[in-house]
C-alpha cells in the first residue's frame, strides 16, 4: 500500500513536470504581444531609446538644408572704390544682383565678400546661374541612391543600429571634405557623396524608434524624430549667420556634430528586436526586450519564447530576408508592389514641394535668415498638430488634406510673387508679408504630409521589407527633391512659375494617396505572407458584418 502511494506520488510529480514543461514550450508570443503585455507600450527605457535615436535627425536636417545658405545668391554688391566706371555706378543704383552681368570683372564686388557663398566665390551668376543648382540636385540624387542602398543594407545585413552609425560617420567625413572643395565640380561631387551618406539616418531612425513601442505610440514616436529634424533646421541660421563671411566654416561646424554623437551617445542605443528576430537571432531579440522590461521595472516570464512568422523553412538563417534585396519579396508580391508604387508617386510630389519650398525662400521678398527661421518655426506647429491629428483621424485623410492645403497655399503665393526685375523700393511690403504668411502655412501643411508619409509607410509594410519599403518611399521623395533646385533657379526669373508647379504636384499627391489603405491602430506584421493573410481575413470579416 505504501509502495503504491509512493508510485502514485511519483507519477503525479512526473505529470506536474510534463505539464510545466508543456506550459514552458507553449508560451510563444510575437514581439508585438511582448511589448504590449509585458514590456509596456512606452516606458522610460523606450523613451530614452527613442530620444537617443531621434537626435540623429538633427544631422540629417543640417546636411540636407545647408545649401540654403552655402549656395545662396548674394543680395547686394557695390562698385570698387577705385573704379570710375560709369556703367558700374549706374548699375549699382538698380539694387539687383543680376545687374552685374554686363560689368567688367574687377570693377565691382559682393558686399558680403567673395567667400560668403559658392555663388560669390565661383561666379555662378548670369549665364552660369544654373550651375548653382547642380550641387543641390546631385545631393538629392545621391540621397535617392543612398536610400535604396542603406534600406537594403539595414534589412539584409547590418541592421538598423549599425546602418545609422555608418551613415553618421560617412556624413561627417563628406561634410568636412566638402569644405575643402576647390571648384564647383568637386563641390557638386562631394554634395552627391554627402547626400548618399546621410540617407541611412532618416530611413533607419524612424524604424528603429517605432519598432520598440506599442501600436498607439507609433504615431507620436515618429513625430519625435521630426521634432529633432526641425531643431536641426532651426539651428542652421544660428550657425550660418556667424559664418556668413565664409561658407566653408559652415560645413566644418556641421561635420563635427554627427561624429561626436556617434562616439558619445550612439553606443547606448539598442538594436531593433523585430529585426533580430526575423534574422533568426531570437535570443538576442529576447535579451533586448528583457533589458527594456527591466528598465521599466517589469520582468518577462521565464517560459517566454518569441514567435517568428517570417522564419524560412529551408536554406538556413535569413533566406527570406535576403530575398528582400533581390526584389523577390516586395516587388514580386502583387499587392505590395501596387501599394509601393502608389506611395512612391505620392512621395515624389511631397518631396518636390517640401524641399522645394525650403530652398525657394530666396525667391521671397524677405531677409534670407529671417525667412529660414520662420520656416523652421512653422515645423513646430506642424509636429504638434500632426501628433494630435494622428491620434484623432486616419493616416490617409490627414496626408491627403495636408497635401491639398500645401498645394492651395503655393497657388495663392502666385498672387503676391514679384519678379526679380522689380526694384526693392517698388515692392509692396503688405504683399511680401502676405506672401510670407501664406508660404509659411503651405510649408507647415507640406511638413505634416511629409511626416505622415513616413509613419504611414512604416505601417503599410511588414518587418522583413519595412526598411526597404521606407527606402523606396524616401527614394521617391529625393527624386522630387532633386528636381526642385532647378525650379528654384528658374524661380529667380519667374517666382510665379515655381509656386505654380509646387501647387499642382502637391494637390496631385493628395489625390493619389486616396488609393492607399488605412493603417491606424493596425498591428505591425512581420512578413508579407502573414500581412496578406491577416488583411484578407480582416476584409472578409468586415464583408460578412456588412452582409
Amino acid at each position: 500500500m505504501e509502495e503504491a502511494a509512493q508510485n502514485l506520488g511519483h507519477g503525479n510529480k512526473q505529470l506536474a513536470e510534463r505539464v510545466a514543461s508543456s506550459t514552458t514550450r507553449n508560451l510563444e508570443l510575437t514581439v508585438e504581444a511582448v511589448v504590449e503585455e509585458y514590456v509596456g507600450s512606452m516606458g522610460w527605457s523606450q523613451f530614452l531609446h527613442v530620444l537617443l535615436v531621434s537626435i540623429a535627425w538633427v544631422f540629417d536636417s543640417q546636411n540636407t538644408l545647408v545649401t540654403i545658405f552655402s549656395d545662396a545668391q548674394p543680395t547686394s554688391w557695390r562698385c570698387i572704390n577705385n573704379s570710375s566706371s560709369s556703367l558700374c555706378m549706374s548699375s549699382s543704383s538698380r539694387g539687383d544682383a543680376s545687374s552685374v552681368c554686363g560689368l567688367t570683372p574687377g570693377t565691382w564686388e559682393w558686399v558680403g565678400g567673395h567667400e560668403s557663398s559658392i555663388v560669390a566665390e565661383w561666379g555662378l551668376i548670369c549665364d552660369r546661374r544654373f550651375l548653382a543648382a547642380i550641387p543641390a540636385s546631385l545631393f538629392f540624387i545621391g540621397s535617392l541612391l543612398g536610400s535604396a542602398f542603406f534600406g537594403c543594407l539595414a534589412d539584409a545585413s547590418l541592421g538598423r543600429k549599425r546602418t545609422v552609425l555608418l551613415s553618421c560617420i560617412m556624413s561627417s567625413a563628406t561634410a568636412f571634405l566638402t569644405s575643402l572643395s576647390p571648384n564647383i565640380w568637386i563641390y557638386a561631387l562631394l554634395r552627391f557623396a554627402n547626400g548618399f551618406s546621410r540617407s541611412g539616418i532618416g530611413i533607419c531612425c524612424i524604424v528603429l524608434a517605432t519598432e520598440v513601442v506599442g501600436r498607439k505610440w507609433r504615431g507620436p514616436v515618429s513625430q519625435y524624430g521630426f521634432f529633432f529634424f526641425t531643431a536641426g533646421f532651426f539651428s542652421l541660421p544660428l550657425i550660418a549667420y556667424p559664418t556668413r563671411a565664409n561658407w566653408r566654416n559652415l560645413y566644418r561646424i556641421i561635420s563635427l556634430l554627427p561624429l561626436s554623437y556617434s562616439v558619445l551617445f550612439f553606443p547606448f542605443v539598442s538594436e531593433s528586436p523585430r529585426w533580430l528576430l526575423v534574422r533568426g537571432r531570437s535570443k538576442e531579440a529576447l535579451d533586448v526586450l528583457k533589458t527594456f522590461a527591466k528598465r521599466n521595472g517589469k520582468t518577462l516570464p521565464e517560459n517566454l519564447s518569441l514567435a517568428n512568422p517570417s522564419e524560412p523553412e529551408e536554406g538556413g538563417e535569413n533566406e527570406a530576408l535576403t530575398k528582400t534585396c533581390t526584389k523577390e519579396s516586395l516587388w514580386r508580391t502583387k499587392w505590395a508592389a501596387k501599394r509601393m508604387i502608389t506611395v512612391m508617386i505620392a512621395g515624389f510630389g511631397v518631396g518636390f514641394v517640401y524641399y522645394g519650398v525650403q530652398l525657394n525662400v530666396e525667391n521671397l521678398n524677405f531677409n534670407l535668415y529671417f525667412s529660414v527661421g520662420i520656416n523652421a518655426l512653422m515645423e513646430i506647429p506642424a509636429i504638434v498638430f500632426g501628433t494630435i491629428l494622428l491620434g484623432l483621424t486616419s493616416r490617409r485623410l490627414l496626408f491627403s488634406l495636408s497635401a491639398f492645403l500645401a498645394g492651395i497655399s503655393c497657388l495663392l503665393c502666385i498672387i503676391f510673387a514679384h519678379g526679380k526685375h522689380v526694384k526693392k523700393a517698388e515692392k509692396s511690403s503688405a504683399g511680401s508679408w502676405a506672401q510670407l504668411i501664406i508660404e509659411g502655412i503651405g510649408f507647415m501643411a507640406a511638413s505634416i504630409a511629409f511626416d505622415v508619409l513616413y509613419i504611414y509607410c512604416v505601417e503599410l509594410f511588414p518587418t522583413n521589407v519595412r526598411n526597404f519599403a521606407l527606402s523606396q518611399s524616401r527614394l521617391s521623395l529625393m527624386l522630387g527633391a532633386s528636381i526642385a533646385p532647378l525650379l528654384v533657379a528658374a524661380g529667380r526669373l519667374s517666382p510665379s512659375l515655381s509656386f505654380l508647379i509646387f501647387g499642382i504636384l502637391s494637390i496631385f499627391s493628395g489625390v493619389i494617396s486616396l488609393w492607399l489603405p488605412e493603417t491606424k491602430n493596425a498591428p505591425l506584421y512581420d512578413s508579407l505572407k502573414q500581412q496578406e493573410e491577416e488583411e484578407k481575413h480582416k476584409a472578409a470579416g468586415q464583408g460578412n458584418i456588412q452582409a
